[in-house]
């Protein structure tokens, strides 16, 4: 009685960009609607609805962050981290040569 009405979770896949503009494309021709190209390439409605919302935004029609600026953000946010587990590093190394020169 639990299994029932639970699914199992669909594995996680990636799409290559050409791909989500393929897709993006032909949602924006309006000859079907997101729900049925989402169902006629087994992609949840979601997804789809992400991606043209993604496109819009990279083509300047919405407000929100490009890709480029989300890769950049994502860079910089890596180097961040890094800097400041550098500068904790040395401040535990200062505070240790502080103690063996006394």
């Amino acid at each position: 009685m639990e299994s029932m009405g639970k699914k199992k979770p669909r594995p996680r896949r990636s799409f290559t960009p050409e791909f989500k503009a393929e897709i993006v494309e032909l949602c924006r021709r309006g000859d079907r609607s997101v729900g049925q190209i989402a169902k006629d390439f087994d992609l949840t409605e979601t997804a789809v609805r992400l991606w043209v919302s993604q496109a819009e935004v990279d083509a300047g029609e919405r407000d929100g962050l490009t890709n480029s600026e989300r890769e950049e953000l994502a860079a910089l946010r890596r180097e961040n981290r890094r800097l400041r587990e550098d500068v904790e590093v040395l401040t535990r190394a200062t505070a240790f040569f502080a103690k063996e020169t006394r």
